[in-house]
């Protein structure tokens, strides 16, 4: 399941999309203030943003700049006013995808479930690795989520790729351990429970919280 927020001022056509969305098996935030659309936003912490251009105050395009300041989520553009310079501005501006008004239900879901799946799954020869909101850098072993940056050791690193690379599974103690110390002949259990809670710790600094979940008797898991 992945967070949509909404910037959408016909609070009908809101409501109706965020019923479509949420069938899609997706959560929804709607924008409640058009004055703080970026701050709403980021206080979300969405999976992607789905933008109406013609807006009260400032447009979609004034509060993408906000956004991009902050945060690289994907952002898909939805407007009446879909003529071709539209689009093209909408994609300079920092827009993922466009979609015009009237909206085509099925057209939503298609174009948001690809944006989503070429952000969110992992690509093999890729050097960045998005996850909720954020990028794990394979060169440099690094977590940068909403304009801030956290440093990995080299065991939180290959916990938070394994984890990622198995995205929606339930990743053993006993894999994440082979992963980890496959050199050693043995290896406290407790020093993987030291090493997960430093990691998250380390994504906590940062604004990440409830990112690595649990699973008693069974390992952990990102969903």
């Amino acid at each position: 399941m992945y967070r949509i927020f909404l910037v959408e001022d016909d609070h009908a056509l809101a409501e109706e999309l965020k019923r479509h969305i949420e069938r899609s098996g997706h959560e929804v935030c709607v924008v409640n203030d058009c004055h703080r659309v970026s701050e709403e936003c980021l206080a979300c912490h969405p999976h992607l943003v789905l933008m109406d251009i013609m807006l009260p105050f400032r447009d979609g395009y004034y509060w993408t700049a906000e956004i991009r300041k902050r945060s690289t989520v994907p952002i898909v553009f939805l407007s009446s006013a879909s003529d071709d310079l539209n689009i093209v501005m909408a994609i300079n501006m920092g827009g993922d995808d466009f979609i015009a008004k009237p909206v085509e239900p099925m057209v939503l879901t298609a174009k948001l479930q690809a944006v989503l799946r070429r952000t969110y799954e992992i690509q093999g020869n890729a050097d960045v690795v998005a996850f909720s909101g954020a990028e794990l850098r394979l060169k440099d072993g690094s977590v940068r989520f909403q304009g801030e940056q956290v440093e990995l050791t080299k065991n939180e690193f290959r916990i938070l790729r394994t984890l990622l690379e198995n995205k929606g599974s339930i990743v053993s103690r006993d894999a994440l351990m082979l992963r980890l110390w496959n050199d050693d002949c043995f290896v406290e259990e407790n020093t993987l429970t030291v090493n997960v809670n430093r990691l998250r710790k380390k994504l906590e600094s940062i604004g990440m919280f409830d990112v690595i979940t649990t699973r008693t008797g069974s390992g952990y898991i990102i969903q």
